[in-house]
């Protein structure tokens, strides 16, 4: 069965039948929105030019910020990209799961795909759906999040519906996503320089442990306007919900501070002594695995809701933390 919301876009179940129609579209050059454990990804032959071009369009996204190319095993690999002795440990340690590498690009790769640049980003995602719908079509895909460009990454079919609902024909349902941040991405292009290019559920410190050497910390500085970018996540401003957003480090947890009702109030942990219909918090109990899963939902459920400005708190540094404070910064740009 589908359900069909008012616009063009259908939501399928994820059963046998549905699979194969998707998978079929798919071949076609056709583009499905697709879950993965990350956030969902808007999905397409990542080896036809023409079907990863209507990615752009649909999204609104500019040619310089590339995709990445999924996989369904470890074997597909050198399909896509020319490996190393590093790369296939990170494999082997954290695939089916959301680490991206980067990588020098096979030449069966096109070059729309890889925003003109000799390297290509790459993961083999954990999710039994998406991998089921990947195995039929025998085919890398390459899937960046399924939403107009710039605005909240979805986690859920319907937040896709929400934002492509017009612009695509097929979404495939798997649930909430469980983890709900994106992919941490490492660059791998020389594997006695490994640095993170954006943070994410697997740390620096754990790739740096499994590596057995040194990983770079994200650099901190705005990329060059026009410039093709090594991976996606890295333009200044991104992620962002209409509302605007303003960062806080803490925000102040006595129940005398004026918390103004024409905004948007979240905690990182939700307070002892405040309440109201505009105080929020991403997490009850401190952890950053529940505070990364519930983000985007929070910001998109505020932004539906008008308000003023949402002021929003810092995460604690470390770990899983820096990935969630890393997409709250993009969010919060002005530029």
């Amino acid at each position: 069965m589908k359900t069909t919301g008012p616009r063009s876009a259908h939501i399928y179940r994820a059963t046998p039948r549905n699979l194969a129609r998707l998978a079929a579209a798919l071949r076609r050059g056709e583009l499905v929105a697709v879950p993965t454990e990350t956030v969902y990804g808007l999905a397409a032959n990542a080896l036809d030019e023409a079907a990863c071009r209507h990615i752009f369009t649909a999204k609104g996204r500019p040619a310089q910020d590339p995709l990445i190319v999924h996989i369904g095993h470890l074997r597909e690999l050198d399909a896509i990209a020319d490996s190393n002795p590093a790369a296939l440990i990170l494999a082997r340690k954290f695939w089916p799961g959301p680490l991206t590498m980067v990588l020098p690009k096979k030449s069966a790769v096109p070059g729309i795909v890889s925003a003109g640049l000799a390297t290509v980003a790459v993961r083999l995602p954990n999710h039994p759906v998406f991998l089921r719908l990947q195995r039929l079509t025998g085919l890398p895909l390459a899937a960046p999040s399924a939403n107009p460009f710039g605005y909240v990454s979805p986690t859920t079919a319907r937040h896709v519906h929400d934002g492509l609902g017009a612009r695509i024909k097929y979404i495939l349902d798997g649930g909430p996503t469980p983890i709900g941040l994106e992919s941490t991405i490492v660059d791998l292009r020389n594997p006695r320089r490994v640095r993170i290019l954006r943070p994410g559920a697997v740390t620096r410190d754990q790739i740096a442990q499994a590596l057995g050497c040194a990983v770079s910390a994200p650099r901190q500085r705005k990329p060059a306007p026009h410039a093709a970018q090594l991976a996606p996540g890295m333009l200044t401003r991104h992620y962002s919900p209409r509302t605007p957003v303003t960062l806080h480090r803490h925000l102040p947890d006595s129940p005398h501070d004026t918390f103004a009702t024409t905004d948007a109030w979240v905690f990182f942990t939700r307070p002892l002594h405040i309440s109201g219909k505009n105080i929020f918090a991403l997490t009850s109990d401190g952890s950053t695995a529940a505070a990364a899963h519930r983000l985007f939902s929070t910001l998109r459920r505020l932004d539906y809701k008008g308000y003023r400005t949402i002021h929003i708190e810092e995460a604690p540094n470390g770990g899983l933390g820096d990935a969630i404070n890393d997409r709250l910064r993009r969010a919060a740009a002005r530029e």
